[in-house]
């Protein structure tokens, strides 16, 4: 697995600069938490590798080509089920059986028919997560993915990440240092 290498990377929106001639290099197939203040520009950093955004100069090497990604909001097809949902990132290569024992996992037993748009918060959250851990990506992109989750579910997610995510490059956005450092690899603290 490369390296993700960024070198002078530059963004802005109108007059507000975000990310001023940023350089730095992301192992290949390991855990990087990205940390820092609101507003320094973490989410825009993960939307400029996963190419959703434009640099306005500067160069991105390394990043793979088949990538996943947990946005801040869950982005789910509404009407769809769990299992329906996590099959458009998978494809046929994962069965329903398969999909329905990892949204099993943290804790989707009882609602697997139902369509997403009557699950709670918590719940969409996780089937994002279970969606984007089961695509067939070797780059996974989580803007803070365990917002909104008790600490007892949060472990049980983070411990399914890091279960069926092993040898993926992961970059992580977090404000919770005891996530990152549960995660484990490394803290990356983005400037302001």
């Amino acid at each position: 697995m490369r390296d993700i290498v960024l070198r002078d990377i530059s963004k802005a929106y109108g007059n507000l600069r975000v990310l001023a001639n940023l350089s730095v290099t992301f192992p290949g197939g390991e855990v990087t938490c990205i940390e820092g203040p609101s507003g320094c520009g973490k989410t825009t950093l993960l939307r400029l590798i996963a190419g959703l955004e434009r640099p306005d100069g500067g160069t991105l090497e390394g990043v793979p080509e088949r990538k996943a990604f947990v946005f801040q909001e869950d982005r789910l097809c509404e009407d769809f089920s769990a299992v329906s949902n996590v099959r458009l990132a998978s494809g046929p290569s994962m069965s329903r059986a398969e999909i329905r024992k990892r949204l099993r996992e943290i804790g989707l037993e009882e609602s697997l028919s139902r369509p997403v748009r009557e699950y709670s918060g918590g719940m969409k959250r996780r089937v994002a997560i279970v969606r984007a851990v089961s695509g067939e990506g070797d780059l996974l992109l989580l803007d803070e993915p365990f917002k909104g989750l008790d600490e007892d579910l949060r472990t049980r997610v983070m411990d399914f990440v890091k279960r069926y995510s092993e040898g993926k490059t992961i970059l992580c956005v977090t404000h919770d240092g005891a996530e990152a450092a549960y995660l484990g690899g490394r803290v990356f603290r983005l400037p302001h």
